[in-house]
């Protein structure tokens, strides 16, 4: 192995993207040696070829090493066969660092345990693959907490962080990862393990290292010290500056060196204190200038963060579900940018001092809300806490918003992260923005502002050459104006292959020598991650992007509308990259997504590692394409909860695409009679309804069970819902002169009749006159929610059609279409529209509302108290289309009503999955999460309120609980 340019452009292959070949002999090797995981497929290789970067590099294996003894066996065989190492965690860099021609070791599955927390030192002790929010939950409870704070903290780890130098919004109080972290433990490169720490090593290896070191920074002290920012936030080359002086602590080395110098096996972090409350003062500003040069004033009221949004940010905001509601609670007009002043004084009256001081200077600086052009703006105050955390999530998920975009061209990092002093900052983005113009683009631009590092990206499109010469030009002009203020042009996400060949430029020549230098030093072979700050590849070199010079996406016909993306196969392309691999699929709490990695801890089972997959897939780099194998496995998990839909903010639909993957294999295998029995039962339900006794007999016979099991593809472990003898009728609520249409579902009208015939009494108390929606037929409408479960897209988009044709006078009177079962009702709000796209769905789609939030609309019925507890698990679609808090406002006007929303992701069940026998064990492992341990710490007498189908039958199976849907509470509650 050699450090070369040549070396790691072959490294990265030719640009083809082709179809990738197994290295059996490696394979073999790796499973020999380790006791964790060794993956050389195609699609395993693939899901670790890519960052949050605009690079791809195909990684020779993934192994996810169980212990240090596996990681120095994979080291040695990586040696023996020539091939680098590169350590990986929550895999969320921005530049490029985390994707190599190597073997990648995924610490984060299995390496992350908290190895000590010494309360009183304010210290702890971690391995590498630990996510940070894991270890703030665990400090928590001793008042402590690792006070850098990443965007990317729900899945960032530690030793990623470490190798990034990361940092985060509160860094002007305390510090960046550098700052923070005290000694770290590392394998070096020929097998050595060490502590990096400021004490003076044992004779050996290491302290022969240690000499060397300290003498480079003798002799380079002069020239790092007039080369190097004066800016905080410069986390680019290595810190050589660390080895200047008489107290060397050799682990700041190590941070920032991108897993390019040794592999880190442990690390000791420095904790703080929690600081208590906080207030928020949210700073408007007519003009993006005015904010910029209010910045060097703000922060001389010592806030603990000053973090930018501008104008793009917010209105990209306002387009995606999860954050437009937190918008309208804090933005006021239309301001060009907002600076969100954060201020923990440690006491209420402080805080409000601080709020006070910040309202005069704004007013000093000669903005108020009364003001006209230039003088416009002032300070909304938020003190809710909620909110608070509301506002930093939306800011957290600043690339994430801006890359929202559907256009084909996207925010691309680059220039992202210089940093300059406040005095020079409303100069410096002047000069950038006009840069961008100049080159026919534009900037969007959030951030730090309180340290004067901004995160900007010109809009191109990375498929595109000439937008690619265009951010080289960029890029040039950009780090010339960084360098005459005399900044840094990297200040936060490091170097990778985005802005490692710029070090000579803003460096100068010795010090890379002396970068060079420190490489040669720890790792003469080339090992380590090679072609990283130092050595790199050209950071335009289309041979290393994702979007390649020969990449392509040849059309093909689709059985879904995509037509809001770009792209081929109409549009589906455009939606599958709307991916940009930042990861928040990966959080392990809040919310709900991403149910089915939470349980495995497999890439393969995120959001982002099934987008990747199907990329690889629709342009030829994966063998078999979407009716491979390999993309059945990685789309089995998928519980298609609709998380994604929602707190993705790029917006990646995966159970949408996971109906046309199913519907590609569907017409290339057929279906199975599991596949018949799932999808079709709306069809069969009204016979089999008329012997239940008959179709009750599987789960009362043991032996008929396990028999069934490979018939039906229905787990022995599982008892199916059980057929009811009475099934709910059309004509049971039939009401003249409707005002509510309802939609009766095949699940509640066969299985649970009970529920619809409480909401047709609820809905009658409530005013309503209520007519079960039918065709005239005989036969019962059907939302097609089953087919899509099994691909069956043309059946499905006949029972939508049929739908929409049923209910259409109705809805152009404005009737509403109300279903109990959210999986089914919201339906008509979203498959709909991309089964039988055009203004009648559409229509439908705006008519259609679940139980709850049609009753949500209608006056108070009578209701007596209950005298429980209530506690509500929300169905996995209800969350995803906001429709949650409608069940809790609803129960709220039950009288003296106790109401509790559980926070759980999904119940695991979703459907057939849980019910299958491959799929049966992950689908109990995501209930025992967060649903199953919340239900049996609730009390005795609490009433647990479940919507779906799948939910209720979930807790019953795992549980000592019954759940109930919401309408037969409120029936039983109703006063009559």
């Amino acid at each position: 192995m050699h450090n070369s340019v040549n070396h790691d452009l072959a490294l990265a292959g030719k640009g083809n993207p082709g179809l990738m070949r197994e290295n059996s002999r490696l394979s073999r090797r790796l499973n020999a040696v380790v006791a964790g995981e060794a993956m050389t497929d195609p699609a395993s290789r693939g899901r670790y070829a890519t960052d949050a970067s605009i690079y791809q590099m195909i990684p020779e294996a993934v192994v996810f090493p169980r212990s240090v003894e596996d990681i120095e066996a994979t080291m040695d065989v990586a040696r023996e066969e020539e091939t680098p190492v590169l350590p990986r965690g929550g895999g969320t860099s921005q530049c490029g660092q985390t994707v190599n021609r190597a073997v990648v070791l995924d610490n984060s599955r299995h390496l992350n345990r908290i190895l000590d927390i010494d309360a009183v030192k304010l210290t702890a002790r971690v391995e590498p693959g630990l996510v940070l929010d894991e270890l703030n939950r665990a400090l928590k409870p001793h008042g402590l907490w690792f006070p850098v704070d990443p965007s990317t903290a729900s899945r960032c780890t530690l030793g990623g962080m470490a190798a990034n130098n990361s940092s985060g919004g509160k860094s002007l109080r305390y510090g960046i990862m550098r700052d923070n972290v005290c000694a770290i433990s590392a394998i070096l490169p020929d097998g050595t393990r060490a502590w990096f720490n400021e004490a003076d090593p044992e004779p050996g290896t290491y302290a022969s290292l240690v000499t060397d070191m300290r003498a480079l920074g003798r002799r380079e002290a002069d020239e790092i010290v007039a080369r190097f920012p004066k800016v905080q936030r410069r986390v680019g080359g290595y810190n050589i500056d660390a080895l200047i002086g008489n107290e060397v602590n050799m682990a700041h080395l190590l941070v920032g060196s991108e897993g390019t110098l040794a592999y880190f096996t442990e690390l000791e972090l420095d904790l703080a204190h929690l600081p208590g409350e906080k207030v928020t003062g949210v700073c408007h500003f007519p003009t993006f200038y005015a904010a910029m040069d209010a910045a060097q004033h703000l922060v001389t009221l010592n806030p603990q963060a000053v973090e930018l949004i501008d104008e793009t940010m917010i209105a990209l905001g306002r387009e995606i579900m999860l954050f437009r509601k937190t918008i309208e609670a804090f933005v006021e007009g239309e301001p060009a940018a907002l600076l969100l002043v954060e201020f923990a004084e440690g006491s209420a009256e402080g805080n409000a001092a601080r709020l006070a001081e910040l309202s005069q200077l704004m007013g000093a600086l000669g903005f108020s809300f009364g003001g006209n052009g230039g003088a416009w703006g002032g300070v909304v105050t938020v003190t809710d806490n909620d909110l608070q955390d509301a506002i930093a999530e939306y800011r957290k998920s600043g690339l994430n918003v801006m890359m929202s975009m559907k256009e084909a061209g996207k925010p691309i990092s680059f220039v992202e992260d210089c940093a300059v002093t406040l005095p020079d900052l409303a100069e410096y983005t002047q000069g950038l923005t006009d840069i961008f113009a100049r080159h026919g683009t534009k900037g969007t631009w959030y951030a730090h502002a309180s340290v004067g590092c901004l995160h900007v990206r010109p809009v191109l499109n990375m498929r595109q050459d000439k937008d690619v010469k265009t951010m080289r030009a960029i890029a040039e002009e950009a780090f010339d104006l960084v360098k005459q203020y005399k900044g840094s042009h990297s200040g936060e996400h490091g170097d990778g292959i985005v802005r490692s060949e710029f070090h000579e430029k803003m460096f100068g020549p010795r010090i890379v020598s002396a970068f060079e230098e420190v490489k040669a030093r720890f790792d003469p072979e080339g090992l380590m991650n090679p072609g990283k700050i130092v050595h790199a590849p050209a950071m335009d070199d289309r041979r290393v992007f994702r979007y390649g010079p020969n990449y392509d996406v040849p059309d093909f016909e689709t059985a879904l509308d995509w037509s809001a993306w770009p792209g081929a196969a109409g549009g589906f392309q455009g939606a599958v990259e709307m991916c940009n691999n930042n990861g928040a699929c990966r959080k392990l709490k809040g919310g709900v997504m991403c149910p089915s990695f939470r349980a495995t801890r497999d890439e393969r089972d995120t959001t982002r590692g099934r987008a990747n997959t199907l990329r690889f897939a629709i342009s030829g780099q994966m063998p078999g394409g979407l009716t491979s194998r390999a993309m059945a496995d990685t789309m089995r998990f998928c519980v298609s909860c609709k998380a994604c839909l929602r707190e993705c903010p790029t917006g990646v639909d995966m159970a949408r695409m996971k109906i046309e993957v199913l519907a590609a294999q569907r017409k290339e295998n057929g279906l199975t009679l599991a596949d018949k029995l799932i999808g079709y039962l709306p069809r069969y339900a009204p016979k089999a309804s008329k012997v239940p006794w008959l179709m009750n007999l599987r789960n009362k016979i043991g032996p008929v069970r396990r028999l069934a099991e490979g018939l039906t593809g229905v787990s022995h472990r599982r008892d199916l819902p059980a057929w009811s003898s009475n099934p709910f009728r059309d004509d049971e609520a039939q009401d003249t002169d409707p005002d509510v249409l309802l939609f009766a579902d095949v699940f509640n009208r066969y299985f649970e009749p009970e529920n619809l015939r409480a909401a047709v009494r609820v809905l009658r108390a409530a005013g309503g006159r209520v007519a079960v929606a039918q065709d005239g037929s005989g036969t019962a409408l059907d939302c097609g929610r089953t087919l899509l479960a099994v691909g069956c897209v043309d059946d499905a988009r006949a029972e939508a059609r049929r739908a929409i044709d049923t209910t259409r006078d109705a809805v152009a009177k404005g009737i509403p279409v109300v279903g109990i079962e959210p999986s089914s009702i919201l339906t008509f709000r979203d498959e709909f529209l991309a089964l039988c796209p055009g203004p009648q769905a559409q229509a439908l789609a705006e008519a259609t509302h679940t139980f709850e939030e049609f009753l949500a609309m209608r006056p108070d019925m009578p209701l007596k108290p209950l005298c429980r507890p209530i506690y509500i698990h929300g169905h996995c679609h209800q969350k995803a289309h906001d429709a949650v808090m409608p069940i809790l406002e609803l129960l709220k006007r039950v009288p003296n009503a106790e109401v509790h929303v559980i926070e759980s992701s999904c119940c695991g069940m979703a459907g057939a999955f849980g019910y299958a026998p491959d799929t049966i064990d992950v689908s109990l492992k995501i209930a025992n999460l967060d649903l199953f341990p919340a239900l049996e710490a609730a009390p005795e007498d609490a009433i647990v309120v479940a919507d779906g189908t799948s939910c209720r039958h979930q807790i019953a199976d795992g549980t000592s609980r019954r759940a109930i849907h919401v309408a037969r509470l409120l029936d039983h509650a109703l006063d009559v």
